[in-house]
């Protein structure tokens, strides 16, 4: 069998960033950071905006840091579909409640070979800058798609926020112009 690959879905501003200065994109859309998901009030309807959210949502697992899954309230157990949630974080404490969907991993590695293996060969959802540049440095992410507003932010949270990623050679594989986005997805040349 196949494997899909393990694909970024962030929404960035144009000057890189993904939350707002009041950093809180993911749940409570601040003041800038709402600006980021307005492409998103498309997601129903049959346009680009709508296909790329219905090909996001045919993901058949999902990566996300452990940031994001508290800012997310772990998505009360349940992401889309009752898709394998795959939480990666640097500890597991023993009071983590694991819905029956999700599994906590502090191996970046065997976190994205779960994945892979629970996706059953169709793509592998990653959420979170944190867990994006995890998988990057450790060679397991395979794609970027990148939904890029047409907005500056001027401050906030940055996709790439640490200096501790390698050189890395991206290849534009898709360029669709939504409204309020255009969303491009890279390939990973050299992981």
């Amino acid at each position: 069998m196949t494997t899909g690959p393990i694909r970024l879905y962030m929404s960035m501003s144009l000057d890189g960033f993904i939350a707002g200065p009041d950093d809180k994109a993911g749940q409570e859309l601040g003041r800038d950071g709402g600006r980021l998901f307005n492409w998103l009030d498309d997601r129903l309807s049959p346009g680009i905006n709508g296909q790329v959210f219905g090909e996001a949502l045919d993901t058949g697992a999902l990566i996300s840091g452990r940031r994001t899954f508290e800012l997310a309230d772990g998505w009360q157990g349940d992401h889309h579909d009752g898709v394998p949630i795959f939480v990666l974080t640097h500890h597991v404490d023993p009071n983590d409640e694991s819905p029956s969907s999700t599994t906590f991993c502090t191996d970046v590695v065997a976190c994205a070979t779960q994945a892979r293996a629970a996706a059953n060969g169709r793509a592998v959802m990653v959420h979170g800058a944190g867990a994006a540049q995890a998988l990057l440095r450790a060679g397991q992410l395979d794609e970027l798609e990148i939904h890029l507003v047409p907005v500056l932010l001027g401050s906030g949270r940055r996709l790439f926020e640490t200096r501790d990623t390698k050189h890395m050679e991206l290849q534009l594989v898709r360029q669709l112009e939504g409204r309020d986005a255009l969303h491009l997805r890279y390939q990973v040349l050299n992981p």
